[in-house]
């Protein structure tokens, strides 16, 4: 199905002006007809909004509907302009105009943005006005970007840090975009790609020349030593814990333990809405229930699950099966537990919930009953119910005994201890996703993984081969430049031919 937009390009007839493009140079009607226009700002009522065209047609929307002159306007100054429509010359509104001639834009190409008000009758209008010049048509999604990468402006990274910093929820989502949308992490790789391309000039010119005595001794030495430095970046790069990955996807937070403990009631308290079903029948929630949360600035993915229980009920065993699933899935896993059901003593309080800790978590997670304190929370919810002292004698045994997870005691009911809870819980996302400003960039998307992966098995094919067949080993080399080119959308086999002729002095 066409949008109102195609179909006006070709419903609406040809408007009467023909300008020259500043890209083109040549008569517009003669230029080809990959000129795009879209609403740049967000959809519905606002008090501005930013329509955006791109392409050698832009002059000519510029002229047609803002009443521009032949000679272009200053570049990127705000001029005030009736914004007509290029057909019936009716004024559709007054706002401001921009011209961003080529290569000096978003895109690379000669571009306009109208400023308009933000009502859906004035973006409309404008729109269609647009849709009517001819060699206009609607972009598609992410075609502003795209265009912008296929000229060089950005590289993929920056591409997916634009895109994370339009999708970022919390502050540390948008801290960790705009580091990368700025090209922290494209520099790294770029860094990574002229030293890959560095030895691989060396081997393959020792390859071709090294018989004529035209390469000094020690060459692939040099690029021995090169090679391993490489590696042990990378090597430090990718044993990241998932940090940066885990900060733009969220922290997958499962809430686990038996039947009636509070579960569901700590989900509703955390999200401050009745987002599960409570009630005091055992097995009321049969299904992950799962809701996205705010954290102190780091993005939370929080899922109630089903009471752990043996059960006759096939639908509950699968809720069941689906809670242990999810808990094995888990970055973090807060075990909750009913104080009511803990012994009075607390030396066999201790030992029922390390029991209880065993029973809900997977045994892979407990060698030796050792919990880590960045993958466990102890939760023991409905402390009200608990005498003073029995609260004090249960914490003080708890932190003698070793292994356990950080302990916290609350009340879903009263909200008391909810604040030592929340900080408890923010420190352990925070550590769960690290600070995105400080140390080096981090790996924030699977693909950089899997691509550094392979150029990490790449070198070590060069080192594999070395003795044995340079050609072969000079390949690795090749094909780890390949998978880190394709992090960036950046590789090229003229940037080798420079690097030798720059430092190899070939028949001097």
């Amino acid at each position: 199905m066409y949008s109102v937009y195609h179909l006006l390009i070709y419903s609406r007839g040809t408007p009467p002006c023909r300008f020259l493009s500043t890209c083109e140079g040549v008569p517009f009607g003669l230029a080809d007809a990959e000129s795009i226009f879209a609403l740049s700002s967000g959809h519905g009522r606002c008090g501005v909004a930013v329509v955006r065209a791109s392409g050698p047609a832009s002059a000519t929307a510029l002229r047609c509907m803002a009443g521009v002159s032949r000679s272009p306007p200053p570049p990127r100054t705000a001029l005030l302009r009736s914004i007509r429509d290029p057909i019936s010359k009716e004024v559709l509104d007054r706002g401001l105009v921009f011209w961003f001639p080529g290569p000096h834009s978003f895109t690379g190409e000669d571009s306009v943005e109208f400023h308009i008000h933000g009502g859906p009758a004035v973006i409309t209008a404008v729109l269609q006005a647009l849709g009517s010049v001819p060699g206009m048509r609607p972009a598609e999604a992410g075609e502003f970007t795209r265009r912008a990468f296929q000229a060089g402006k950005l590289d993929l990274t920056e591409v997916e840090g634009l895109g994370d910093l339009i999708h970022a929820e919390t502050e540390a989502q948008r801290r960790q975009a705009l580091r990368q949308m700025s090209g922290e992490l494209g520099h790294l790789y770029q860094d990574w790609t002229h030293r890959l391309k560095r030895c691989l000039a060396h081997v393959e010119a020792f390859i071709d020349f090294s018989e004529d005595e035209l390469i000094e001794d020690g060459v692939l030495n040099q690029v021995d030593r090169w090679v391993c430095d490489l590696q042990a970046e990378m090597e430090r790069h990718l044993k990241d814990e998932r940090r940066g990955e885990r900060l733009r996807s969220g922290v997958q937070v499962v809430i686990a333990g038996a039947t009636n403990a509070g579960k569901s009631s700590l989900l509703n308290t955390l999200c401050q809405r009745p987002a599960a079903i409570v009630s005091p029948i055992a097995g009321t929630t049969r299904d992950i229930v799962e809701t996205a949360l705010d954290i102190g600035g780091f993005p939370v993915l929080l899922s109630d699950t089903a009471g752990l229980r043996e059960s006759p009920d096939l639908v509950e065993r699968e809720g069941v099966r689906r809670a242990r699933e999810r808990v094995e899935q888990a970055d973090l896993t807060l075990v909750v537990a009913d104080c009511a059901d803990l012994p009075s003593d607390a030396q066999q309080a201790a030992a029922f919930l390390q029991e209880h800790l065993r029973s809900v978590l997977p045994p892979q997670e407990q060698p030796e009953m050792v919990f880590p304190a960045d993958r466990f929370l102890l939760v023991l919810n409905k402390m009200d119910l608990l005498p003073e002292d029995q609260r004090l004698e249960l914490d003080g045994e708890l932190r003698r005994v070793s292994g356990f997870p950080p302990v916290c005691l609350i009340s879903c009911h009263t909200k008391e201890g909810l604040h030592d809870f929340l900080t408890v819980l923010h420190s352990s996302v925070k550590t769960l996703c690290g600070d995105p400003l400080s140390g080096a960039p981090t790996l924030t998307q699977a693909r950089h993984r899997a691509h550094l992966q392979q150029c990490f098995a790449a070198m070590a094919q060069y080192q594999r081969y070395r003795d044995l067949d340079l050609a072969l080993a000079a390949e690795g080399v090749r094909l780890a430049l390949t998978s880190l080119g394709r992090i960036t959308g950046r590789v090229g086999a003229e940037e080798i031919l420079d690097i030798i002729f720059k430092d190899f002095c070939i028949g001097k």
